[in-house]
């Protein structure tokens, strides 16, 4: 059970004072941290809650969103706190009115997507590792993208997958996919652009017609994985791929770049959830 007083408290000490009676009320939609509006003297504020073992995924949360937002081209919600006391730790951030995007909104997000992946630096991670769901997401930098690539993000995921017992099948033709990996490159060589890195249709909305990006898994990459994570699970119209098209055009071999981007995904989801995820998997493998 939550310590409210302490968190509270907690909030205090960061210039943030919940009025006097204020109950928080519970906001659906979050399946990894409890969410919550609460009320300040200032205005609602939106307020993520666990255990104090949570506390360093939400301190990168913050850091990310503020890495975002530093690009200026995407909007985030502003960070407005993130502590740990007790059992408990929390992410206070700015309470946003989220609408559904209209075709205006996705054409928007395109095109400031675009400018967000302008935002580049000259290797490939991050200063610090975060989370990709509820697993680790290993950030080391790397002047080389495919070795980035291939330790950090498939080599990792197919690792896990070994220590859940996903052996056999998806373990070889996952070395088979590795091997191939430099063919995909033979004519494009990625910039280290600023991504969402976890950018699926449950991590963007709108706010009074203007999009919102968050929930962010933050590091410089392809600009491809992000797009390639758009694709996988619906919520992006054409407004939004058409826009972002015309802002920045992607090179040739795009679409099967964006399988391999995919299958880190779709390994995650199988090391999170199972073997429901298994024969996407290996399908995708056997694509690529």
């Amino acid at each position: 059970m939550l310590d409210w007083s302490s968190i509270f408290q907690q909030l205090r000490h960061a210039g943030i004072f919940v009025r006097d009676g204020t109950t928080a009320r519970p906001v659906g939609g979050g399946d990894i941290s409890a969410a919550w509006q609460l009320e300040t003297r200032d205005g609602d504020i939106f307020l993520k809650t666990g255990r104090t073992s949570a506390f360093d995924m939400f301190a990168a949360e913050a850091e990310g969103l503020a890495e975002l937002d530093a690009a200026n081209a995407v909007r985030v919600p502003e960070v407005l706190a993130a502590g740990q006391h007790g059992g408990d730790a929390f992410l206070a951030l700015e309470w946003l009115p989220l609408e559904r995007p209209g075709t205006n909104s996705e054409r928007l997000l395109g095109e400031q997507l675009a400018t967000m992946h302008r935002s580049v630096k000259d290797r490939f991670g991050w200063h610090r590792d975060n989370t990709i769901g509820l697993t680790l997401q290993l950030n080391n930098w790397s002047g080389d993208w495919l070795q980035f690539f291939t330790e950090f993000r498939l080599g990792y995921q197919l690792k896990l997958a070994a220590e859940n017992g996903f052996s056999g099948e998806l373990q070889k033709e996952g070395a088979r996919v590795l091997r191939r990996l430099p063919t995909l490159f033979d004519e494009y060589s990625p910039v280290a652009s600023l991504l969402h890195g976890d950018l699926w249709g449950g991590n963007w909305s709108s706010c009074k017609g203007a999009p919102v990006i968050f929930d962010p898994a933050v590091y410089f990459g392809d600009r491809e994985t992000d797009l390639a994570m758009t694709h996988l699970f619906g919520g992006f119209g054409a407004a939004f791929y058409d826009a972002y098209e015309a802002a920045w055009p992607l090179a040739p071999g795009s679409r099967e770049r964006m399988q391999l981007y995919q299958l880190y995904h779709v390994l995650n989801h199988l090391n999170l959830f199972g073997g429901a995820y298994l024969g996407r998997a290996i399908a995708l493998m056997q694509k690529l």
